[in-house]
């Protein structure tokens, strides 16, 4: 049967404070670094995936190939894994994006899944984007584990997918740095076993 491990990236500049990062090419801090060892420690420990797949963005793979490395397992770039599309809001700033459009800012958190991003994406796009990649994997991969790199939007917008959820529960799934989901398929049924589990980063946090 097949297993997904779906992993967000390690720490990056731009979480705190909060910054539009989507297609932005950031690489990993060294904090961020620290945790995708961790990740990578836990997951060879732990399964014996047979392959890795990442987003394009350079933070996801990093984490990536340090999974890879542990797990002495190829690793390759999927474009759908990609970050939300933020358009014109990229890179900016939530306080600069709460001053010049202060009401499409609060419907992305009262409503998101009723929200475009000005020349960028919306949910559904991600959505759509997200479960192709599932599908892809998938049919690639009938029977095996499976690693795939991806970041909190595309994992939210997946997991609530695999839930059943509305796109309104966008904000209720949190999707930590160098997290893991793990989703195995049984026959016709899916079964999501884990959601953002961090318990091999307790170290790195005291």
């Amino acid at each position: 049967m097949p297993t997904i491990l779906l992993i967000r990236h390690g720490h990056v500049e731009g979480i705190k404070p909060e910054r539009f990062r989507g297609r932005a090419d950031l690489p990993l801090t060294s904090r961020g670094l620290a945790e995708a060892q961790a990740i990578a420690d836990r997951i060879a420990s732990n399964w014996r995936p047979l392959k890795i797949y990442t987003s394009p963005m350079r933070r996801c793979i990093q984490t990536g190939d340090a999974i890879a490395t542990a797990c002495q397992v190829q690793v390759q770039i999927l474009d759908q894994l990609s970050d939300i599309d933020y358009g014109a809001w990229q890179s900016r700033s939530y306080e600069e994006i709460k001053q010049v459009d202060p009401q499409r800012f609060a419907a992305w958190f009262a409503s998101p899944h009723l929200v475009r991003f000005p020349n960028g994406e919306s949910l559904e796009d991600l959505v759509t984007r997200s479960a192709n990649a599932l599908r892809l994997i998938l049919d690639r991969h009938p029977h095996d584990t499976i690693v795939a790199v991806g970041h909190d939007s595309l994992n939210r917008a997946l997991l609530l997918q695999l839930l059943d959820q509305p796109l309104s529960a966008y904000w209720r799934i949190a999707q930590d740095p160098c997290c893991i989901n793990e989703i195995e398929l049984i026959g016709e049924g899916i079964r999501v076993l884990r959601i953002n589990d961090t318990c091999h980063l307790d170290e790195l946090r005291t």
